[in-house]
Formats: C-alpha cells, sequence, structure tokens
C-alpha cells in the first residue's frame, strides 16, 4: 500500500519518491552507459536514456 511522506507537516504523494529514486539510478546507468559508449548502439541517446528512465520508474512503482 503506497503511503504520503509527511515532510514538515506537508504531504508529498509516494511517486515523488519513486520519480527520484529513478533519477537517483538513472544517474548511476549514464556513468556506465559512458563506460561502454552507449550512444554508439543507438540513434538517439538522450530518448534512449529517456525511455530507460520512465521503465526503471515503472518497475519500482511495480515492485516497491
Amino acid at each position: 500500500m503506497y503511503e504520503d511522506i509527511h515532510i514538515g507537516g506537508v504531504l508529498i504523494s509516494s511517486f515523488v519518491a519513486y520519480a527520484l529514486a529513478a533519477f537517483a539510478i538513472l544517474l548511476v546507468l549514464r556513468w556506465f552507459f559512458a563506460r561502454i559508449r552507449f550512444s554508439r548502439y543507438v540513434a538517439n541517446a538522450p530518448l534512449a536514456e529517456a525511455g530507460i528512465y520512465v521503465c526503471v520508474l515503472a518497475l519500482l512503482i511495480a515492485f516497491i
């Protein structure tokens, strides 16, 4: 069950926490992508990274 996060008396949706966690995971993945030269394997690297961010966010929501 999803619960809101309380910060200073303000309720924040748990989706915000998932989005921040997905962004942190994407930062680690970007370091890995730079090491393997990810842009050589895809036509549009920013679009591919955006798609990977959405996939990571969906996985976090589905399994946590």
